[in-house]
């Protein structure tokens, strides 16, 4: 049985994955983190959730109760994640990273993680998104050096970074299929007097509003066609579903980073 501490237990993610894994007879939860002065802060988890009491306390400080785990799994903010991996590293302890809004630098300080301890860090869990980004892959091999290729990505309203870290990741996906630097050609919305579009533009766009789970379209446009590649996600749980893949799969492997591609036998 793996043990689980579920960082971010007060969030939608959190909240998801903690109802799917008190229902899955192979994971046992040990602990929720949140924020200090969270208003859960020393409450049984499954008591906030409505499940009933489970003996699962939510604590503010990983350190108190990490010894008790096998894996912890993130999806929190940057900050909270980061201080985490540290702890994670100092304790021997495996991770599943799913938070988003990395910068350059801090995504690096992940990749060096891998040196001490083993973790999956996707900004997304769900098969469906990892199925975009293999054919998207595949798209751009083909067809990506002569198409315009633009994101359009849309989130619920209170997302708080944009684009999303699976827009990122596609972008990613293109610029290396067509020998590119991201940096220098990704454009980030559009306004006033552009000029003509230049050919190696990656176009990047992100709509925030209501309650939209999650949406990714590829667009592939040529002259006289135009082929788009779209997942929309409907419900948290096939997030939440994929991170719990990943956390069984993370328990039996070596140190490393290892992306759900990997989980999912993608690659």
């Amino acid at each position: 049985m793996v043990k689980l501490i579920i960082s971010g237990a007060a969030g939608e993610m959190g909240e998801r994955i903690t109802r799917l894994s008190l229902a899955d007879p192979e994971i046992k939860i040990v602990g929720g983190l949140e924020n200090q002065g969270h208003e859960w802060i020393g409450k049984d988890l499954g008591r906030v959730l409505g499940p009933g009491e489970k003996g699962i306390k939510i604590a503010d400080n990983l350190e108190k109760v990490i010894n008790q785990a096998d894996v912890i799994v993130e999806f929190s903010t940057p900050e909270a994640t980061l201080a985490h991996l540290e702890i994670c590293q100092k304790h021997k302890k495996a991770m599943v990273i799913g938070t988003t809004g990395f910068t350059q630098e801090e995504k690096k300080m992940i990749d060096r993680a891998s040196r001490n301890i083993p973790f999956v860090y996707s900004p997304n869990m769900s098969l469906g998104v990892n199925l975009l980004f293999k054919i998207t892959e595949e798209a751009a091999r083909i067809i990506g050096q002569d198409y315009d290729l633009e994101i359009i990505e849309a989130h619920h309203r209170r997302k708080k970074d944009a684009p999303s870290g699976t827009a990122i990741k596609l972008a990613a996906i293109l610029a290396k299929e067509t020998n590119r630097s991201l940096d220098k050609v990704a454009t980030f919305g559009r306004k006033g007097q552009t000029g003509e579009r230049p050919k190696e533009t990656i176009g990047i766009h992100a709509i925030r509003g209501g309650d939209i789970v999650g949406e990714h379209t590829v667009i592939f446009a040529g002259s006289g066609e135009r082929i788009e590649l779209t997942h929309r996600a409907s419900s948290r749980d096939t997030f939440a579903q994929g991170a719990i893949k990943a956390v069984k799969f993370i328990v039996k492997q070596k140190t490393g980073l290892y992306d759900m591609g990997d989980v999912l036998g993608l690659k």
